[in-house]
This record gives C-alpha cells, structure tokens and sequence, in this order.
C-alpha cells in the first residue's frame, strides 16, 4: 500500500534558497565575529572605510532577511512532512513534538560555540505553532500569520505608553547577561565558554529575540511558509510565476516608505522607537525578505542563473550540518580558546573568510552526497525522530 503512494517531490529551487539563506547568515555571522565584538583598533584609513562599506552592505542586504527567509522554509519543510504523512493517512503532529526536542538538542550543541545564544532554541519553541494550526484551514492560517507579523506586543506596549506616559517596557536584562557572555569568551577558558553559552548565553538570545519582536514574527513567518507549501506556491508553473512577480513588486514599493518611517520613528523618544519603531523595522526587513525571495524564485527560472547557484542546492540540503559546522569553525577562528584572529580582522577580512568557509563547506556538501542522501545532522535528525 505505502508504496503506491508517491511523497511530496523534492524541490530543487527550495534547496538552493535555503542554501543561500544560510551562506548570507553565515556572512552576517562572520562580520560581527559570531557575537564576540573585538576587531583592529589602528586600521589605516582607505581599510577603515572599505570596512564600513563592508559593513553597511551585508548587514542592508541581509540582517534580519536571512533568518527570515530560514524561518519561512521551516514552515514550508513542516508542511510537507505533513503532507507526506497526510497520504500514509498519519497525523506526523506529535512525531513533530519529538522533532522539536531534538532540535532543542542540536541547538544546544550550536549555542556552545555561539556566545549570545541561538535561533534555533527560538525554533524549538515557536514551532509549537505549527503543531497547533496544522489542522486549521488555509483561511484560518493565514489570519494567523497576518496576526503574528503586524507584532501585536509592540503596539500594545505603544498604545499603553499613550494612555500612560509613566509605562515602562519590561526588562528583561539582556544587556548585562551579554556583558557577562563576552567577559567569560574573551577569558579563554573553553570549559566555562561552553557551560555560560549554553546556560547564560541561551537564555540572553531568547530574552533579546522577545524584545526585539523576534518571537512573534518568527511564528508569522513558520505559518507563512506552510501557507505556501499548502498553496504549492514554489512549483513552477505560469501561475505561481504570476503570483512572486506580485510579490516582488508590492515588496519592493513598500520596503521603501517601511523605511523611512521607520528611520523617521527611531527620531522620536527610546519608548516609541522600542515599540512602533521596532514594528516597523520588522516590517521593512519583513519586504525585504520577499523582495529576496521573489527575486530569487523568479530568477531560478532562467538556465543561466541555476547553474551560477547549483552549488546551493547542496548547501541547503545540508543545512543544519552546515549551521551548526559554521559556528564551530567561527569559534575556533576568532575566539581566545582557538586562534583568536578576531582583533587582527576587520569587517572585510571576516567577509572574506566567511566566502572561504562557505566555499569548504560547499565543496564538503558535495563530496559527502556522492555516499549519503543526507547530511550528518540531517542524517540523524531523521534516524532519531522515526525511533
């Protein structure tokens, strides 16, 4: 019986843009020294100007959008795990329980060698949105979504601020909690970095993710994304084409004015910038996502542009390996416990070492699916969640 029954194909194009999800975070990663704010202090002028340009550029393009459009895909991933499950007539929704606890695992491992915490353990967490709505109807979904991104707690703080000039916003103490991270990285002790990062520095990513609007956004865009696996919006066909040609161009006109507007609030006092400001900032980077997206789903339909990104397609099929492996080598590279080149390279160098550690990365991916079907993570990601 299970084998008259065909799985949800594989899409290429899927791969490969969570191929260049991940190559973007680990550039945004490497500028900013995986968290661990220590670069030359006696650059000469024409490399201190290069860097700020450096800086600039990766962090417009992808600060924000990268994580995004990762967060669009885990959602987009779950529906057709779902799916697959549906036509075995299963409900995979506690088998993904499980899942999550073992990507709270795995984000452990990551956030050892990342000081400040990990996005994954805000996955393992939200992702128990998806559990909820994976019965819900397309409708119901996409309110949903709709709900999450408009960041319902920032304007509730904002309306409160009106009605009661003397609100505060709660603190939740992240500011002392990274000082605290960054004293025990910069002592090179490697036994208390791993306990700190994976204690104290979970819990400051997790506490900056609630007051920065991460959470709330990070659920939006999981149901997003199961919206356009359950839409098939990532088939090619004339249709879909029609529709990220949409997108593409409402994204575009409205990053714009997001922008600006959200310039134009940080002007005002700390409060209003901490909470419409930081509404709309998730907004503009929100248009910007699809801006990138469209762009790259469109584009994925001419020859010329597959074969300049096929090596992708193997990034993003190993794409927890690939995160995980990004933090690790970033650790050992700029941190006192390892080589600690982080005060000898400013923001272009790290650009530049980043482009190599993907590169090593890409021709790895590439020579472990010549053998495996899988990643090494992946790998045992699926043994374990089908125990």
């Amino acid at each position: 019986m299970e084998s008259t029954i065909q799985k949800t194909p594989r899409i290429e194009m899927v791969d490969a843009l969570r191929g260049f999800a991940v190559m973007a975070i680990l550039l945004v990663h490497s500028v900013e020294h995986f968290i661990f704010p220590v670069y030359p202090t006696d650059s000469p002028a024409w490399l201190s100007a290069l860097d700020t340009g450096t800086f600039n550029a990766v962090f417009a393009l992808f600060a924000g959008k990268a994580y995004a459009i990762f967060s669009l895909l885990f959602g987009f991933t779950f529906f057709i795990q779902c799916d697959n499950q549906r036509k075995l007539g299963k409900d995979f929704g506690y088998r993904y329980l499980w899942r999550l606890v073992l990507l709270a695992g795995f984000a452990t491992l990551n956030a050892a060698f990342f000081p400040g915490g990990d996005v994954l353990l805000l996955y393992s967490v939200m992702g128990l949105v998806l559990f909820i709505v994976r019965k819900w109807s397309d409708k119901a979904i996409l309110l949903a979504a709709i709900f999450f991104t408009l960041q319902p707690i920032e304007w509730y703080h904002y309306v409160v601020s009106l009605i009661n000039p003397a609100h505060q916003l709660p603190d939740y103490g992240v500011g002392p909690m990274y000082d605290q991270v960054a004293e025990v990285t910069k002592s090179g002790n490697f036994w208390e970095f791993l306990w700190c990062n994976i204690t104290l520095g979970q819990k400051a990513s997790f506490m900056w993710a609630v007051g920065a609007g991460r959470v709330l956004q990070t659920a939006g865009l999981f149901l997003i994304g199961m919206y356009i696996g359950r839409k098939r919006l990532f088939e090619s066909n004339v249709r879909n084409l029609r529709f990220w040609t949409k997108a593409l161009i409402i994204s575009a006109v409205a990053f714009a004015p997001l922008l600006s507007l959200h310039n134009l609030i940080m002007e005002g006092s700390p409060l209003v910038g901490q909470t419409a400001g930081t509404a709309f900032d998730m907004w503009q980077k929100l248009a910007f996502t699809f801006v990138l997206v469209s762009s790259f789903v469109l584009l994925y339909q001419y020859k010329g542009f597959r074969d300049k990104v096929s090596n992708l397609r193997f990034y993003g099929k190993m794409s927890l390996t690939n995160y995980v492996s990004q933090s690790i080598i970033g650790a050992i590279i700029y941190f006192p416990f390892g080589l600690y080149l982080a005060p000898y390279c400013g923001y272009t160098v790290s650009l530049l070492i980043g482009m190599a550690t993907i590169f090593c990365q890409v021709q790895f991916c590439k020579w472990w699916f010549k053998s495996h079907k899988q990643g090494p993570l992946e790998g045992l990601w699926h043994k374990w969640t089908w125990l």
